[in-house]
């Protein structure tokens, strides 16, 4: 099978098109043949910096495709299931961006009729969303229609690929969700993706033009640039309201008013998707699916997310474009099957 590797860390030269075996499924696991794999900037990010146990690795944590083959212990009946991937490359040298990966059988979720698009785009944005609109005290532990319908959410920067993804689950509950953007252009992404409000960080007062619509504030603020948007997070969040951090600001600190968010008995959440409680990423990849499975979340130009597809050749070009801040979903195409 062709298959992208590195073997030392660095920029994207040291992804290489490799032929390699098909691996074999081991106890518990299942044999996909990968028809998009999902770019990510945690893929360049580790890329660049994380260690390499198996002294290669094969990137790509999100993908889409169909069973091939079981291990031991494993349903034969998923032979021929289309299947979406999470997580393929965590702790593990075999990712999606290749003909062929392997991944325990949780971690491979049935896709039904949707697109092999979609099931790639699903994994670390969308488990990382659901992850961000049910962390706080007022939120549920899980999503469906009607979960949200009495909450009001706002989005930091919903043009981005987790931001798209909030809004997308949000309104898919039935929340009411604010977003801000830096232009035009991104307003109508998030306007795409379901936003009830959309405001331009750049030229309307964030905070002014929130209370507008929440006066006793949100109870959820999904953040991406929690350095930068502190003081506004701490002066919107509601009583009891979380604000959920996804993002690091490249290593940047973060500065909070202590008395008024003590006031408001807030909660910042930090937010990983690798490391969240077991319990709530069952649950996040039980809903998204069923999001998935009800046409709740889409991906495309129509859905505020515009796609960029690859080659699996290209899969530098990919990296590159995502490292580079490209709006909308890098997808890589391992076969013609897309």
């Amino acid at each position: 099978m062709k298959a992208i590797v590195y073997e030392r860390t660095g920029d994207a030269s040291v992804l290489q098109l490799v032929d390699r075996p098909v691996p074999e499924p081991g106890p518990g696991e299942v044999l996909v043949r990968v028809a998009v794999s999902g770019v990510n900037p945690t893929d360049w990010k580790a890329r660049r910096q994380w260690p390499l146990p198996a002294g290669w690795q094969t990137p790509g944590q999100d993908g889409a495709g169909v069973v091939e083959a079981v291990g031991e212990g494993v349903d034969r009946a998923l032979i021929g299931e289309r299947v979406w991937l999470w997580e393929a490359a965590w702790q593990r040298p075999w990712g999606t961006a290749a003909e062929y990966t392997v991944v325990p059988v949780r971690q491979a979720v049935r896709l039904g009729d949707a697109s092999f698009d979609l099931g790639a785009a699903l994994g670390i944005p969308f488990l990382t969303a659901h992850r961000c609109l049910t962390a706080g005290e007022y939120m549920p532990d899980k999503l469906h229609a009607g979960a949200l319908s009495d909450h009001v959410v706002l989005v930091q920067g919903g043009a981005g690929a987790v931001g798209n993804a909030a809004i997308q689950l949000a309104r898919w509950a039935d929340a009411c969700v604010v977003t801000t953007v830096s232009s035009a252009e991104k307003a109508q992404l998030a306007a795409a993706a379901g936003a009830s409000f959309v405001i331009n960080y750049r030229e309307q007062d964030v905070v002014e033009e929130v209370r507008k619509i929440a006066p006793d504030g949100v109870h959820t603020i999904v953040e991406v640039a929690a350095a930068h948007n502190a003081a506004v997070d701490a002066q919107l969040v509601r009583h009891g309201g979380a604000v959920c951090v996804y993002a690091d600001d490249g290593g940047a600190e973060v500065t909070l008013p202590i008395r008024p968010l003590m006031v408001h008995n807030a909660r910042w959440q930090f937010v990983l998707v690798y490391t969240e409680p077991k319990a709530a990423k069952a649950h996040a990849v039980n809903d998204v699916a069923a999001a998935a499975a009800q046409a709740g979340i889409r991906v495309g130009q129509e859905a505020g997310l515009p796609l960029h597809h690859y080659s699996l050749e290209a899969t530098a070009a990919a990296h590159v474009a995502v490292e580079n801040g490209v709006v909308g979903k890098v997808l890589i195409s391992t076969t013609d099957e897309r």
